[in-house]
């Protein structure tokens, strides 16, 4: 696939002024279609455990095993695929991410492809609950992460597109924090927002091909897949280059396994990859 650097799609000043107090950002279309339809034919491949690298991701949804009605999530699917390691490398993502964070050096964290099917006649939901990326990136010193949020088809609220809180990046970490809970509207009562502060969301609409921003501590989550198709992505975690190693009382990120690291420590290194310059 081609990756080349696409300057039409960087953002301008008011585009970066808009990340910074609202917390996210919608990038123009990044991936055409062409290689959208090549993409998922190797996010299909992940699925049958046909991993080209020879080598599996973290964690991956294998089919005639698991349940075809939940949520798919799969780490580090870029180790398994070279397709797929070029969407979680290219190098636009890489550029807007270093402007938006304001960032000399953009590294990936992890990806995370993902598949939530659609809902049909059964009564799963695939719901992702109201979260913040940090909370489970606890082995970081700071929250300097953002996640680029690839559309591979199109996405609105009848198949269950992302919502964002605008303006949560800036209340630091909420008291309710669960990727996993179903139920949404129990998780946003029980959440304690700031002072002169609003739990609002805004529904992130995009064609796909599309990549939406969000910093990594951005409250976002997403509804049910109300459709008879699958809603398709990947979520590329990336870092700027001074995100440093810290231990966390609620266990380890594999990726603090994978650095074996002191406290303080750069994730740096071919375990994650240079995306920007």
């Amino acid at each position: 696939m081609n990756n080349l650097l696409q300057l039409q799609c960087l953002p301008e000043e008011k585009d970066i002024r808009f990340f910074e107090e609202n917390g996210y950002w919608v990038s123009p279309k990044i991936f055409s279609d062409e290689q959208l339809e090549q993409i998922i034919e190797h996010q299909d491949r992940i699925y049958r455990a046909q991993f080209e690298t020879g080598r599996e991701p973290i964690c991956n949804w294998l089919e005639g095993i698991d349940n075809p009605r939940s949520m798919r999530k799969t780490d580090n699917s870029h180790w398994s695929d070279l397709t797929l390691r070029t969407v979680a490398t290219d190098p636009t993502i890489g550029s807007i991410a270093a402007n938006l964070m304001n960032s000399s050096v953009i590294r990936l964290w992890h990806d995370q492809l993902l598949y939530k099917p659609g809902r049909g006649s059964g009564k799963e939901t695939a719901n992702v609950g109201w979260h913040q990326d940090y909370v489970y990136w606890q082995n970081c010193m700071e929250p300097t992460l953002i996640t680029a949020w690839v559309a591979f088809t199109d996405v609105d609220l009848s198949n269950g597109c992302m919502q964002v809180v605008p303006r949560s990046h800036k209340w630091g970490l909420v008291n309710a924090n669960n990727f996993f809970e179903q139920n949404l509207e129990k998780q946003q009562a029980e959440m304690e927002v700031p002072e002169n502060e609003a739990f609002t969301t805004a529904p992130l609409v995009m064609k796909a091909g599309q990549v939406s921003f969000h910093h990594a501590l951005t409250i976002h989550g997403s509804g049910a897949n109300m459709t008879d198709m699958p809603r398709r992505s990947m979520a590329v975690h990336l870092m700027t280059g001074d995100t440093r190693y810290k231990s966390a009382p609620r266990g380890r990120h594999f990726n603090a396994e994978i650095l074996n690291g002191n406290e303080g420590d750069l994730y740096e290194g071919v375990h994650w990859p240079v995306l920007y310059p």
